[in-house]
C-alpha cells in the first residue's frame, strides 16, 4: 500500500516570514527616504528645466525643421539664447534688487527717510480713518516704531527676501544650470513624454493621454502668458527707469516683474511714480516718461489675451498663492516655478472633477431612464386571454 508523500521539510514554506518581510520593507523605506534626501536640493532646478523644455519645445521643433532637421544645432542655439537672457537682463534685475535693498537700508540707517504728517480729514474716512491716521502720525514722528507694528506679519517675507538677496549668486547659478539641463532635454523630450504616459496609464488608465496633454498646455500657457509677459514688461520698464534716471531703477524693475507674475498689475507702482516724476522733474522729461511708461504698463493687458486666448483659465488667486508659496519655499527660482506647478495641479484637479461630474450625471441619467421604463411597464394594461 502506497504511503502518501507529505511536503518535505527541505521545501520553503509558502507563507512569508513576518520578520523578513519587515526587514525588506524597512530597507525599501530607507532607500526611498535617502533617495528623496539626495535629490531634494535639485528638485527646483529639475522642475525649472522641465518647464523650460515644455514651454520652448515648439520653438525647438520649428527651428530644427528650419535648419534642415538638425536638432542638436537647434537645441544649442536656444540654450545659448536662454543663457544670454539669464546672464544679461535677468542678472541685472536680480542685482538691481540687491542694490535697491542696500540703498533702502542705508537710507533708513542714516535717518534720511521722512514721512509727511497726515491730513486731519483722514479721520473722517469710514472704518479705517482713525487707525490709519494714528499709524500715519506715528510714522511721521517715529518711523521705526511704525514699522515695528508690522514686524510680526512682515518677518517671514522679509526673511525670505534677505536670504534671497544674500544668496543671489547661488540663485543665478541655479538658473544657469536649469537652462543647461533644459538644453539636454529637448532631443529626448518625446521619449520622456512617452514614458510619462506609460507611467500615468498605470495610475489613471482612463485619462492618461488627456492629463499629459493638459499639463503641457498649461505649462506653455502660464509660462508664456504670465512669466514671459511679466519679464518683458519688467525689462522695458527697467529701460525706461534707467533712461529717466530714477533712483533704484533695478529694484523698481524687479517689483514690476513681481507684480506681473503675481497677476496684481504694475499700475499700483507706475501711477505714483508718474505723479512723483511730474512733481520733481522737468515737464518735458515728465511728458516723455509718461508717453513711454504708460504703454509699457498696458502690455500685459494687450498680450495676455493673445498668448493665453486658447490656453489655461487658471484663477488669479491660484497664481498668486503659487508665487508666494514658491518664493517662500525655494527662493527666487520658486517665484517662477511656483505658479506654474500650482496651475498645472489646479487644471488637472479641475479636469478630474469635471470628468467625475460628467460620469455621475451619465449614471444618474441611466438610472432615471431605467426607472421610467419600469414605471411604464407597471402601468401598462394587461390584455385578458380569450
Amino acid at each position: 500500500m502506497d504511503r502518501q508523500v507529505g511536503p518535505s521539510s527541505a521545501e520553503p514554506s509558502s507563507t512569508p516570514d513576518p520578520v523578513q518581510l519587515a526587514i525588506r520593507l524597512g530597507l525599501l523605506a530607507c532607500l526611498i527616504y535617502w533617495t528623496y534626501i539626495l535629490i531634494l536640493p535639485f528638485v527646483p532646478i529639475l522642475l525649472w528645466s522641465t518647464i523650460l523644455t515644455v514651454a520652448l519645445y515648439p520653438v525647438f521643433d520649428g527651428l530644427a525643421r528650419l535648419l534642415g532637421g538638425r536638432p542638436v544645432v537647434s537645441a544649442t542655439l536656444i540654450t545659448i539664447l536662454c543663457l544670454s537672457i539669464v546672464i544679461g537682463p535677468a542678472s541685472w534685475l536680480v542685482f538691481g534688487l540687491v542694490e535697491g535693498v542696500r540703498l533702502i537700508s542705508e537710507q533708513l540707517g542714516a535717518g534720511n527717510v521722512s514721512v509727511p504728517r497726515p491730513n486731519a480729514a483722514i479721520k473722517e474716512w469710514p472704518l479705517i480713518g482713525n487707525q490709519l491716521f494714528d499709524l500715519w502720525q506715528l510714522a511721521s514722528t517715529n518711523l521705526a516704531a511704525a514699522l515695528g507694528k508690522f514686524s510680526p506679519y512682515a518677518k517671514p517675507v522679509a526673511t525670505t527676501i534677505l536670504s534671497t538677496v544674500g544668496s543671489v549668486g547661488i540663485e543665478i547659478l541655479k538658473f544657469l544650470v536649469a537652462v543647461i539641463v533644459a538644453g539636454f532635454l529637448f532631443i529626448p523630450g518625446p521619449r520622456l513624454v512617452s514614458s510619462m504616459r506609460t507611467f500615468l496609464a498605470h495610475v489613471i488608465p482612463e485619462h492618461s493621454e488627456d492629463f499629459v496633454a493638459l499639463a503641457g498646455e498649461t505649462i506653455r500657457s502660464v509660462s508664456r502668458g504670465v512669466i514671459g509677459i511679466a519679464m518683458l514688461q519688467s525689462l522695458l520698464a527697467g529701460i525706461g527707469f534707467i533712461v529717466a534716471d530714477i533712483p533704484g531703477a533695478g529694484l523698481f524693475a524687479f517689483l514690476v516683474l513681481l507684480l506681473g507674475v503675481a497677476q496684481i498689475g504694475c499700475a499700483i507702482l507706475l501711477v505714483p511714480m508718474i505723479g512723483w516724476y511730474w512733481l520733481t522733474r522737468d515737464p518735458t522729461a515728465a511728458l516723455l516718461f509718461t508717453l513711454y511708461i504708460v504703454p509699457v504698463g498696458f502690455i500685459d493687458n494687450v498680450l495676455k489675451p493673445i498668448v493665453m486666448g486658447h490656453g489655461s483659465r487658471t484663477p488669479m488667486v491660484v497664481i498668486f498663492v503659487g508665487v508666494l508659496g514658491g518664493t517662500l519655499a525655494h527662493g527666487l527660482i520658486g517665484l517662477f516655478i511656483g505658479p506654474i506647478v500650482l496651475a498645472v495641479g489646479w487644471e488637472l484637479l479641475a479636469a478630474w472633477m469635471r470628468d467625475e461630474a460628467g460620469r455621475n450625471a451619465l449614471l444618474q441619467g441611466e438610472v432615471e431612464i431605467e426607472a421610467g421604463r419600469l414605471a411604464a411597464n407597471s402601468v401598462q394594461p394587461r390584455t385578458s386571454l380569450p
